[in-house]
């Protein structure tokens, strides 16, 4: 039986009770794949305020999943349109019945059945998530899916191997190993340590260029204080 958010919050425990009950990630492949997502995204929308990213966070979302704890939350997941604060878990009843816009997992060997089944059916049909998709950080195995009417209908790659995301504005695809966002014209979004570097070498490069400059006015003759 579904209960509406008001329902559910009426005979669930107080948020602030309910902490993340997960485990620890499979290996550091997995945890650095995970914090490049995390980080990659959150430095492009850095200056965005409406939206959420979990990263290895527990979903509570029903009675059962509560009592049972049976469910392990997605990897990856990201809910917009949501005020950009910190959580100890995602409490569907707790923020107007909301549920994740994007969710990406994680695959290895211990996960990758339910990956594939369990949760791709629990994403389609209770969670309705618009967009979901799986990548494997130690085999490159990389899908995706949207939600078209009831049904998850996987989503075709362009001539790169990369799949759209409507959810993010990005593509999602595979660069040296990593699963890593690009924009629509195919550039890759960088990491913040590599958008630190990029501007830095942009700084360097003017400042030689202004350099050169200078240099070539002192051989005419000319001031090099006018610059």
């Amino acid at each position: 039986m579904y209960l509406s958010p008001q329902q559910l919050a009426a005979q669930m425990p107080d948020a602030t009770q309910l902490l993340s009950d997960e485990p620890e990630m499979e290996s550091s492949l997995h945890y650095n794949q995970l914090l490049m997502l995390v980080s990659c995204l959150e430095w492009l929308w850095r200056n965005r305020d409406d939206f959420f990213v979990g990263a290895n966070l527990t979903i509570y979302f029903s009675r059962e999943q509560l009592r049972s704890r049976d469910f392990r939350g997605p990897d990856f997941f990201l809910v917009k349109d949501t005020p950009k604060r910190d959580r100890n878990s995602w409490v569907v009843w707790e923020e107007s019945g909301k549920y994740p816009d994007l969710i990406i997992e994680l695959l290895s060997t211990s996960t990758a059945r339910v990956d594939r089944t369990l949760k791709k059916e629990l994403y389609q049909n209770r969670f309705r998530t618009p967009e979901y998709f799986w990548f494997s950080p130690e085999t490159l195995e990389f899908a995706g899916f949207r939600l078209t009417g009831n049904r998850y209908q996987e989503i075709v790659s362009n001539d790169r191997g990369q799949l759209w995301s409507e959810v993010l504005d990005l593509f999602l695809g595979i660069d040296a190993g990593k699963l890593r966002y690009f924009a629509a014209d195919g550039t890759l979004v960088p990491t913040p340590e590599e958008a630190a570097e990029q501007e830095r070498l942009q700084k360097e490069i003017a400042q030689q260029q202004v350099e050169q400059l200078k240099a070539r006015l002192r051989s005419l003759g000319i001031d090099d204080n006018l610059i």
